[in-house]
């Protein structure tokens, strides 16, 4: 009997997941991926030629609101398939699955994970805005160091066209395929240091084309999820600014279980209780796992051009909504110069407006989403009707390639600085003797 299912998804795990477990199985039948999380992912349809001969019309992708009638109309399992979430959001939806008659399932790691011919490393965390890519970009670049050959695989943000595999090799490769500013983010710095990366739809393929060109493969995960391809070292790093959620958020705990290595990030801005909490749960549940200490070292590109000025901080869109981050890097460059931050709120235009609305606790940055143009043409008038002297950029990727950015800016950038004894490139190098030089 063939069972009707669902995937739960944001565009990204849920494709990974259809594409591994359900495209060729015959037992299933996927009637539809809803989508949540995300904006203008939904009213799609993923394509024929990615869904497989089972699909030749492809597959609809829904609003999240729609799995009720869903169920109602003879779906019987559900399959949760997205991330940053907290425990209590997926037992709701569970509930309501259960209370509407079917199953709620979560696929793990032996049904998902793909298997590379060359070493992996994986850089995941327990929640967006931990610091992966800073975390990926240092581990890339002590492997060149060393002779090793690096490519980096990127989570997925397949928000524009779905394609098997998009190589990203130099900066017009951004500019041609990217369609979101969170593309960007989270391409733009790994290619300017000299990296290529590999995304896609489809992570056999993208698997098959990396392998080709690297010597080993990094996983750059997306939010707190697991990683697609099986580790041969899971990194993952872990955020005190919110001790605790490593073991309340899915599968950012999922993760914090399974390290081989822990990296804890933001040292220089956590509160010592905070530390303290984080450290007494390592030592409860992970205390076989070496850690590293690390600061977030911040740079500001021109500090003088900041000085008695008001300044309008721009922070990364998803570490400020769905990672629940009430401030980023800009805010506290901006308070250790000691220089006023207007809030982004009254100046919040269309969508915008909305993104305050749905994530209260936003302090007074400004998220750079901008998933459409619509979006796009509201962040771009939000930031111009601002009454700021200086546009305080704290984003990995340069908004001014995106929209017209009418005040002076100045780049706030962050880099990650080991404090402890032990440190990544004491770790890369046992690594690459165990698993390249050997």
């Amino acid at each position: 009997m063939v069972r009707k299912v669902v995937i739960m998804g944001a565009a990204g795990r849920d494709f990974h997941n259809f594409n591994i477990f359900f495209r060729n199985n015959k037992h299933y039948r996927v009637v539809a991926f809803t989508a949540a999380q995300i904006p203008n992912i939904d009213n799609r349809r993923y394509p024929p030629e990615l869904a497989g001969e089972l699909y030749p019309e492809g597959i609809p992708i829904l609003s999240e609101e729609k799995l009720p009638r869903l169920v109602e109309e003879g779906v019987s399992e559900v399959f949760f398939s997205y991330s940053d979430v907290s425990h209590e959001y997926v037992m709701h939806r569970a509930s309501l699955v259960q209370s509407l008659g079917a199953s709620f399932t979560l696929l793990g790691p032996k049904d998902t994970m793909l298997e590379s011919k060359k070493p992996v490393i994986a850089v995941c965390a327990v929640r967006t805005g931990s610091g992966k890519s800073q975390t990926t970009g240092k581990v890339a670049r002590i492997l060149r160091k060393h002779g090793a050959k690096p490519v980096i695989i990127r989570h997925p943000m397949p928000y524009g066209k779905l394609v098997p595999v998009l190589r990203f090799g130099s900066v017009e490769d951004l500019d041609r395929n990217c369609s979101t500013i969170e593309e960007r983010e989270d391409y733009e710095q790994h290619v300017e240091d000299g990296f290529t990366v590999f995304s896609g739809a489809d992570y056999e393929a993208v698997l098959k084309e990396a392998e080709k060109e690297g010597e080993v493969i990094i996983w750059d995960g997306g939010n707190n999820d697991i990683p697609f391809i099986k580790p041969d070292m899971h990194i993952v790093v872990l955020d005190p600014l919110r001790a605790g959620d490593e073991r309340r958020y899915y599968p950012g705990e999922t993760n914090f279980l399974m390290a081989d290595l822990f990296v804890i990030n933001k040292m220089d801005s956590a509160e010592p209780e905070q530390k303290s909490e984080l450290n007494l749960t390592i030592e409860r549940f992970r205390k076989d796992v070496p850690v590293i200490e690390a600061e977030s070292r911040i740079i500001v590109g021109k500090p003088e051009a900041l000085k008695g000025k008001r300044v309008l901080v721009i922070g990364d869109g998803p570490s400020l909504t769905h990672g629940n981050l009430p401030f980023t890097a800009g805010s506290i460059a901006a308070e250790k110069l000691g220089v006023e931050i207007v809030d982004a709120k009254d100046f919040a235009v269309g969508s915008i407006k909305e993104v305050f609305e749905k994530y209260p606790h936003i302090r007074n940055e400004l998220p750079a989403v901008g998933y459409s143009k619509e979006e796009l043409k509201d962040l771009e008038e939000t930031v111009n009707n601002s009454d700021a002297d200086v546009i305080l950029l704290s984003t990995p990727a340069d908004l001014a390639k995106v929209i017209d950015l009418k005040k002076p800016v100045v780049r706030v950038r962050y880099e990650l600085e080991e404090i402890s004894k032990l440190t990544l490139e004491e770790v890369i190098l046992d690594f690459l003797r165990e698993n390249v030089n050997s």
